[in-house]
């Protein structure tokens, strides 16, 4: 949490096996998709929830997976970012990439999947 988005960017590529200049490469991409501004330079303890989420969702996109996992960051951000984010998930798609996205939104499952689970959790009186 004390390192700045900047430091975040470099450790959340490392981390993903990107060279030193695959991340020079990429660095320009995420900090734009992010959008963020000068907060890019400010330790993400300062982030409000939404600027982390953007961050964080700028660096796993860019970085080309496979596979991508969103778990609810969609829920965080404005309205503007996540119809961005969803833009980024037909891109993914078109070019057969996996998403698992999981939400509590059907609206926004109903909109952008193909394919749904439902998963539902039943408490039995003993």
């Amino acid at each position: 949490m004390e390192l700045t988005g900047e430091e975040n960017i470099y450790q959340h590529a490392q981390v993903m096996g990107l060279s030193k200049e695959e991340i020079e490469s990429k660095k320009q991409e995420i900090i734009d998709f992010a959008d963020i501004g000068e907060h890019l330079y400010q330790p993400v303890k300062t982030y409000s929830s939404g600027m982390f989420a953007r961050l964080a969702f700028a660096c796993a996109i860019n970085v080309d997976p496979d596979i991508l996992i969103v778990d609810e960051v969609l829920s965080v951000g404005d309205m503007a970012f996540q119809l961005k984010c969803f833009k980024k998930f037909e891109e993914f798609k078109k070019k057969g990439k996996t998403i698992l996205f999981v939400t509590h939104n059907v609206s926004d499952v109903l909109k952008n999947c193909t394919r749904a689970m439902i998963l539902q959790s039943r408490k039995e009186n003993i």
